[in-house]
């Protein structure tokens, strides 16, 4: 199967190039010949790139989600069937950081391609890459059918999705940053970090209806598999509605303009390591809460309490309407009160949380509900200022590349490896010591916004 797919691919990859040759064409040639002919058309209002951040943003996660909830509700037995439920997703949740650790070999393949075929190109391959990774997901033969084999394509099928990740960025939060009005700088920074919620909103709701109509055995069968198909068909969608803003000439200008180009990765590291450093230490605390209310608590409650996953994925649906409503809020206060002081601020209050909140768990249906309505306020207020805090900090050459790298660490270190400690913290030492994961989180935000001087110049 896989030979057959390698000279398929080479096939045609061959076959475009000569035809490009045959025309004297490339993709960045094609991709300006685009926008030559639409740039008589309308004009892209500036509100569509809040538009095209949150579509795109909102379409990953929901890829993101769907597979994290499988790795609670599904890979455990599929895959994992031959250890104890625990065992099995603690090596699922392994096999769920693989992507974080591929997302910087992403930023560096797909800056390439960036470099050398245009944006456009680069988001169409990233974006279907990723849905083909994730639609292949939705096949995967569990280890009755092939043994261990199925746990190696599952690496291999995630790993896919972390290199398509790295190739997603389009320099959109980057642009909207920048071009934010001075005292609205905080507003604008919030709206990408709406795609968060909305897609953990729309892949719990779906699960929720999957477990509850099918009987358990169809839904460990086949029922699990639809939204995966679904997550390719709304990665499409966002594509189309990405490239609708990326290839316009007057964004392209912008683009250009703002010095919004790929820049060689090694290059950006050397010559930002510092800024790229803070600015993945920054919103740790806000990166490490992320799993702490989405994916942790659903392993939690699935393996050691006897409550219907059901119930609690719609719990975590109507508390992410309440994280919406906080990153939100984030916006108002920052432009108030400085976005310095809001990070600080909520990663104060994650610290605080860490300490007792995680034994709300364990508390029956009131304790479960209390732990997850405060824990996404405080998730809302923090996360909603963690994109793009640096930005401006970086040398034009660099500022494209570097905010890419520097969401990508900031997601590893924050975010990768959180379900997988706070899993094994809990179930070796109880529950009040999986705050641990999180209280370093915050402390390393606290640290980071005490240390650097620049950095609250930066976003004040």
């Amino acid at each position: 199967m896989d030979s057959r797919v390698l000279v398929l691919w080479t096939g045609a990859r061959r076959f475009r190039e000569q035809l490009m040759s045959a025309q004297g064409l490339t993709s960045s040639t094609a991709e300006k010949d685009a926008r030559h002919i639409h740039a008589d058309g309308p004009k892209v209002a500036p509100g569509e790139i809040a538009i095209g951040v949150i579509v795109g943003r909102s379409s990953e996660f929901f890829d993101f989600f769907v597979y994290a909830l499988a790795s609670v509700l599904v890979f455990p037995k599929l895959v994992f069937p031959y250890v104890d439920p625990l065992t099995g997703t603690l090596y699922s949740f392994g096999i769920f950081a693989l992507a974080f650790l591929a997302r910087p070999v992403g930023t560096l393949i797909f800056t390439t391609v960036d470099r050398l075929y245009g944006r456009g190109a680069k988001l169409t391959i990233a974006l279907f890459l990723l849905g083909g990774s994730t639609a292949a997901i939705a096949f995967l033969p569990g280890y009755e059918t092939i043994g261990h084999a199925s746990a190696l394509l599952l690496a291999l099928f995630r790993m896919g999705q972390g290199v398509a990740l790295g190739g997603t960025w389009d320099g959109l939060s980057s642009l909207l940053a920048i071009n934010a009005p001075e005292k609205r700088r905080g507003w604008y920074a919030m709206l990408p970090q709406l795609g968060a919620p909305l897609g953990l909103i729309v892949a719990s709701l779906l699960f929720a209806f999957l477990i509850a109509a099918l009987p358990a055995q169809d839904f460990l069968d086949w029922g699990w598999r639809y939204p995966f198909f679904v997550a390719f068909a709304i990665n499409v969608v966002a594509l189309f509605a990405r490239l609708r803003i990326v290839v316009t000439p007057a964004y392209a200008h912008l683009f250009e303009r703002r010095s919004l180009q790929p820049a060689p990765l090694l290059e950006t590291a050397r010559s930002e390591w510092r800024t790229i450093a803070m600015g993945a230490f920054a919103p740790l605390a806000s990166f490490a809460m992320f799993h702490m209310v989405t994916v942790f608590p659903l392993s939690w409650v699935f393996l050691f309490t006897r409550e219907s996953p059901t119930r609690f994925l719609i719990i975590e649906a109507v508390s992410a309407c309440f994280g919406i409503a906080a990153i939100v809020a984030s916006g108002y206060l920052a432009d108030r009160f400085g976005r310095r002081t809001v990070l600080g601020a909520s990663a104060a209050a994650i610290a605080v949380f860490s300490g007792f909140a995680p034994q709300l768990l364990d508390g029956g249906e009131l304790g479960e509900i209390v732990f997850m309505l405060v824990g996404f306020v405080l998730l809302g207020l923090s996360f909603g200022q963690a994109s793009g805090a640096l930005s401006p900090s970086f040398s034009p050459r660099h500022r494209y590349t570097g905010s890419a790298l520097t969401s990508d660490l900031a997601w590893l270190f924050g975010a990768g490896f959180a379900p997988l400690a706070a899993l094994v913290l809990a179930s070796s030492f109880g529950l009040l010591s999986s705050g641990t994961y999180l209280l370093s989180g915050a402390a390393a935000t606290l640290l980071a916004l005490w240390l650097n001087r620049e950095l609250a110049r930066t976003i004040e």
